[in-house]
């Protein structure tokens, strides 16, 4: 196990992400995506890294990293914890480190029972590179128009991008860089066509920053859509052993009396429609996010820059797709 001296190689292997060597620039014909998530405050987020890597194992996605927007202590371990079952432990992670940046923890206990019980060698977010830093080179290396970013937790590390200064990284400002190398940006964030939802909340300052500065298109999966996909009671009930996945949903569940049944899949929908393409489950509804603090209105404009889901799939069916994803056992290798 390595603990504090952990951060230099795990720098080290994202400072060789700038595609010098090409180790880590996305294959063409499949979504280039890096995950942004709180992991901690809710546990649909396990389900929306375990889905990341069932489809990464498909060959549908190509992952470039999971980065975390929360600096609670456990956050990244637990991702380290997710990447490591899954077959990718090299895989890119990293932490916010601005001052104030949010540290939000689970009241469930499932962070401390999975970092507890499975391999990871990431030890405390401290430990982790800087989200700004690892997202200035992954983006760097990257084709022009290629990567998605999918936000599935606070708006932080993509206010810091925003705010991005040319650097010894790229030339580019954050808002170039941005407009030069992502394709979308998918988030987890709203509800529609107006209400008020946690991932907004939490860092309303940067989400009113993004939500109205961002140069590319943005897709919303909000929380009525999330609301209503109730999935976990299959993968809690399968005979698999020794899954950090299906342990994080048994111990939430098992703990919180309203998710007998399942928990709802609001982070999972937006890894959904990030990877396959929105219209193959959605449709959408186009127009311009109005921030309102840690509210959010909506405009409809057929030509507007964003969208949100809206159901066209019915709700079994996806219930069954996302479960199915979230059930994938790692490839042996």
């Amino acid at each position: 196990m390595k603990y504090a001296s952990l951060a230099l190689p795990l720098l080290s292997m994202i400072l060789s992400c700038t595609g010098h060597k090409g180790e880590e620039v996305a294959r063409p014909g499949k979504p280039a995506i890096i995950l942004d998530t709180d992991i901690g405050p809710d546990y649909d987020d396990v389900g929306a890294v375990a889905m990341m890597h069932a489809l990464a194992d498909s060959g549908e996605v190509e992952p470039l990293a999971i980065i975390a927007s929360n600096a609670q202590e456990l956050v990244v371990p637990t991702i380290d914890v997710l990447n490591t079952y899954f077959g990718r432990p090299d895989l890119p992670t990293a932490a916010p480190k601005r001052p104030n940046a949010p540290q939000a923890g689970a009241s469930q206990g499932w962070p401390e029972l999975l970092t507890g019980r499975y391999p990871h060698r990431i030890r405390s977010s401290t430990e982790a590179p800087d989200a700004l830093t690892a997202y200035r080179r992954l983006l760097a290396a990257q084709p022009d128009s290629s990567v998605t970013i999918v936000t599935i937790g606070f708006l932080t590390n993509m206010a810091s991008l925003l705010d991005s200064r040319p650097d010894s990284i790229s030339d580019l400002n954050g808002k170039e860089l941005i407009g030069r190398k992502v394709k979308r940006l998918v988030s987890m964030a709203g509800a529609f066509p107006e209400g008020r939802e946690y991932n907004v909340l939490v860092d309303s300052v940067a989400s009113g920053k993004v939500f109205t500065q961002w140069p590319t298109e943005i897709i919303f999966s909000g929380f009525e859509i999330g609301k209503a996909v109730v999935t976990g009671l299959r993968l809690t009930q399968d005979t698999l052993r020794n899954s950090p996945v299906k342990d994080a949903f048994a111990k939430a569940m098992s703990f919180s009396k309203g998710d007998s049944l399942g928990r709802m899949s609001w982070d999972q929908t937006a890894v959904l429609a990030a990877a396959r393409g929105a219209e193959r489950y959605f449709g959408l509804q186009r127009g311009y996010f109005i921030p309102k603090g840690g509210n959010n209105a909506w405009k409809d404009d057929p030509k507007g820059p964003h969208a949100y889901l809206k159901f066209k799939t019915p709700v079994p069916e996806l219930t069954r797709t996302i479960e199915d994803l979230m059930m994938h056992h790692p490839v042996t290798k």
